[in-house]
């Protein structure tokens, strides 16, 4: 029986991946801060379907946190077969109305904590001569936004850039762009959204099936929904100012209230 590690999986997208991979058989390793959380994902998702469900309380934005994780990554005695660099959050505010702390903090979960994961699962992976990664992006990273979308393009660049040098060595890597996914993250955020249209949003159940579904086929970058790879598409021809203009009005116009 295989092994995935999920970070941020007490909600949202890690919470879908944890029941579909659970449904699926694998046995987990669940990390996030809250252990009562953790514990009682463990417990449901082992009684409801019969795997192993190990709990891991990491906070990504400490050294602590990510070495705890990386030494899981690490060991070769219990291998993961499969990681989900899921962990994140985004800060209310525009830049320079952010305190510079919540900044790297952001810095610290998205880009460094995803590069020591990464590199920590895959050098174990490639040991075994297979494993995957699915590191999770947004579509974010693909318009001009500020801190967060400039973290999620550095981990699409990153999770592509990695997958061309371990090509051939059986670990496959995937950055996985959603758009808006109804979970907690912008509550978390103190952001409003009843002011975002409903076609807008994702099921985050179908969207972890269609990023399993791509990353079975070896694709790099899983951007799992004809209606944003639409706007993504005409995002990438329209020039990068126009771009940058829509993308801030439309931040204040859906963005946090």
């Amino acid at each position: 029986m295989t092994t995935a590690l999920i970070t941020g999986s007490t909600a949202g997208i890690g919470a879908a991946f944890a029941r579909r991979l659970a449904a699926d058989g694998h046995d987990l390793v669940l990390v996030a801060r809250d252990t009562a959380r953790l514990r009682e994902q463990a417990t449901e998702l082992h009684d409801r379907h019969g795997i192993e469900a190990e709990v891991l309380t990491a906070d990504l934005a400490q050294d602590a946190g990510i070495e705890a994780v990386a030494a899981r990554l690490g060991d070769r005695r219990s291998p993961v077969d499969l990681l989900i660099n899921n962990a994140g959050f985004a800060n209310r505010g525009r830049y320079l109305d952010v305190p510079m702390a919540d900044e790297l903090r952001m810095v610290k979960v998205h880009i460094e904590a995803v590069l020591r994961l990464t590199s920590a699962a895959s050098e174990a992976m490639r040991e075994r001569g297979r494993g995957g990664i699915v590191n999770v992006a947004s579509v974010a990273a693909f318009v001009p936004r500020g801190t967060y979308g400039a973290s999620k393009a550095w981990v699409v660049q990153f999770t592509q850039g990695a997958a061309q040098v371990l090509a051939g060595t059986g670990v496959r890597l995937m950055a996985l762009a959603p758009g808006l996914v109804r979970t907690e993250f912008h509550e978390r955020a103190g952001m409003g959204t009843d002011n975002i249209p409903g076609w807008m949003w994702l099921d985050a159940d179908k969207l972890v099936a269609a990023a399993l579904a791509d990353l079975a086929r070896g694709k790099t970058l899983s951007i799992p929904d004809p209606r944003y790879k639409a706007l993504m598409g005409l995002a990438k021809m329209a020039p990068r100012a126009l771009v940058g203009g829509i993308t801030s009005r439309t931040g204040r116009r859906y963005g946090p209230r």
